[in-house]
């Protein structure tokens, strides 16, 4: 499968884009890469990156994969919702400055309504994260949010 640049796959924008590139895709693989910066979003003052951040590393790589499965297929790229991590498990307390971070997530289920489990990791010498995460991308985005905006709040 073709790859394409990061900010043409991913609905985010500007400095919320994370990810520097897909170094692989496959139907039910990616890879993708980010060299931590010091002037980056989310750097802690030493430059680091708290290790949190590894859960939106692992949702926008799986964001990247369904763009450019979307992009294959001539189609436009959808918003997606990340729901929730099991076992977010990592190695250390932070990412150090120039560590370059190898990200990787793996489709295991997925239905027709837009539910989809990915197992993911994150590799770097000395450094590694796992989870398992759960997604959910709307056939129609702008028709999802109109629904649950006009659904009453539940307390």
């Amino acid at each position: 499968m073709k790859t394409w640049p990061i900010a043409e796959v991913v609905p985010h924008a500007g400095e919320m884009i994370l990810l520097d590139s897909i170094e692989a895709i496959e139907a039910e693989r990616i890879v993708c890469m980010r060299t931590v910066r010091a002037d980056s979003l989310f750097v802690d003052a030493d430059g680091s990156l708290p290790a949190w951040v590894g859960v939106e590393l692992m949702a926008q790589s799986i964001a990247a994969w369904a763009g450019c499965r979307a992009r294959a297929d001539d189609q436009p790229v959808q918003l997606g919702f990340l729901l929730g991590t099991r076992q977010y498990a990592c190695n250390v307390d932070a990412f150090p400055p120039g560590s370059r971070l190898c990200m990787e997530a793996v489709r295991s289920f997925h239905d027709e309504h837009g539910m989809g489990v990915f197992t993911c990791s994150i590799d770097a010498p000395g450094i590694r994260a796992d989870a398992r995460l759960t997604v959910y991308r709307p056939r129609n985005a702008d028709a999802f949010f109109e629904q649950i905006a006009g659904e009453p709040l539940h307390v």
